[in-house]
Formats: C-alpha cells, structure tokens, sequence
C-alpha cells in the first residue's frame, strides 16, 4: 500500500508541476463572464466568483502546499534531529535545558500562537512572504515533538556495543553522535518526517480557512477551502480542495505507517 501511496502523490506532484507547461493556465486570471460557472470542458471544475479556473488554482495549491510542508517538515526534522541527539546523547546540564526547552514548546497552544503570530505580519505584505512566513512558524513551533522522539532514540543507543567499540577506537564524541548515533536513529527520523507533513498541511489549511495563510491571489489548499464559507457558492466542485487534502493525507499515513518500523542494529 506505501508504493501505491507513493504513486498517488507523484502523480499529485507531477500534475502540479505539469500545470505551468499548459498555455494559458493561470491561477491568478480571470474570466468576469464566467464567475461561478458550472464544471464543463473549459472549466472541469468549474470557476470562483472571480471567473478562475478552479481546476488549475487546486493543481497551483496543490504544489504549494506539498513543497512547502516537505520543506518546512525537512526543517523541523533537522532541528528536532540535533537537538534532539545532543539532549539524548550527551546528557547532563544538555539534556536538562533542551528537555525544559522541549516541555515550553510542547505546553504553549501553537495554533494560538500561530494565529497571534500570522495576525501580526502587516497587511501590505507580499502573499510570497506572508505563505513562508507561515511555513517557517511552523517549522519554528514544530521541532519539540519529534526532538522528544529523537532524543528517546539517542538515549537508547548511548551505552550501545557498536557506540563503546567507536569510543575504543578513539573517536571523539561528536563524531561518535554524528556518524553513529544518529544514522542509527534513521527509521525514527523518517518516521517523524512523514508524520510532520501532514500535521504542517493541515495546520496550514486551518489557517488559510482562516485567511491568515498566503494573501489572494496565490492559492493554497487552505486559501481554497474559504470558498465553502460561502453557502451560495457550496456545490460539489467546491469540495475538491478537501477531497485532495484527504487523498494526500492518506497516502502520507500509508507511507508513515511502512517508515515506522522498530529500529536497531548497529550501522557502523
């Protein structure tokens, strides 16, 4: 089922991708005389109240957020995997402040934070800046858990054989954490990063329902999703935008599920 899954997002990202290559398809152009027009063979799905391609703005959203929350879950991943490995490794003075640092994060409610923080950005900025300034908040606020995981992971290998035979041979601790410890930790980190995605992509859905995402016209899943605010534009077609954010996040569950094997054994 992960190689289906697998196949599925390609296909979501080639399509996205393939999108740009279509002349005259355009997220930001509008069609007046066509505002809210029914799905047919120039609209597949149909058009918004502006007279835009609803087809093409869902295939634009759709590189949008999958780039962007692999990116900022990438991020996290490499924060949460340092920090995380130094905590978990090293111990001592290290891993009381990262853990109090961790149990902070963990206890803040980072969807407040996050509305808070996306309200404060001015209202003349760019809809480019304001969409990474949410993912980096996110990448920002996201890092704790997985930290928390990684550093469970880095305890259990401290005392390890392969670890006491690096030490042996004279290696020094860094490079010990660097090149044994965390490639051991491997399954665990990609076990994090396919789980990180989805919770980033729904995160940004929420706020972009909210209006607090990417400014118009750049379209997001979540920039999409305001539409069904509307009663009087609720049609079937509307919904294709949750329709995709649930394809995609089932096939990262299937995915996450195959990555999240126990780890162990020694890969010196």
């Amino acid at each position: 089922m992960s190689k289906i899954a697998a196949i599925v997002l390609g296909l979501l990202l080639a399509a996205s991708l393939a999108v740009s290559f279509i002349p005259g398809a355009s997220y930001s152009r509008q069609n007046r005389e066509f505002a809210g027009a029914a799905p047919s063979p120039r609209f597949p799905l149909g058009a918004d109240d502006l007279g835009r391609d609803r087809l093409t703005r869902l295939l634009y959203a759709t590189r949008i957020s999958l780039l962007l929350a692999t990116a900022a879950a990438a991020l996290t991943i490499t924060v949460a995997c340092l920090a995380g490995g130094i905590a978990g490794y090293f111990g001592g003075w290290c891993d009381r402040v990262i853990v109090r640092a961790l149990d902070l994060i963990l206890s803040l409610p980072w969807l407040f934070l996050l509305l808070a923080a996306r309200a404060l950005l001015p209202l003349n900025v760019s809809p480019a800046y304001s969409l990474l300034a949410t993912y980096g908040l996110l990448a920002a606020l996201g890092w704790a858990a997985p930290a928390r995981v990684v550093r469970a992971g880095a305890r259990s290998c401290r005392d390890s054989e392969f670890v006491l035979r690096a030490r042996a041979e004279g290696c020094r601790e860094w490079r010990v954490l660097l090149r044994h410890v965390l490639p051991n930790l491997k399954p665990v980190l990609l076990a994090q990063f396919w789980t990180t995605i989805p919770v980033f992509i729904l995160a940004e859905a929420n706020l972009g329902f909210l209006g607090l995402s990417a400014g118009e016209p750049f379209p997001t899943w979540g920039t999409l999703l305001r539409e069904l605010q509307s009663p009087l534009l609720l049609r079937p077609e509307a919904f294709a935008p949750a329709a995709a954010i649930a394809i995609s996040l089932l096939c990262f569950k299937l995915i996450c599920f195959k990555q999240s094997a126990p780890f162990g054994g020694s890969q010196v």
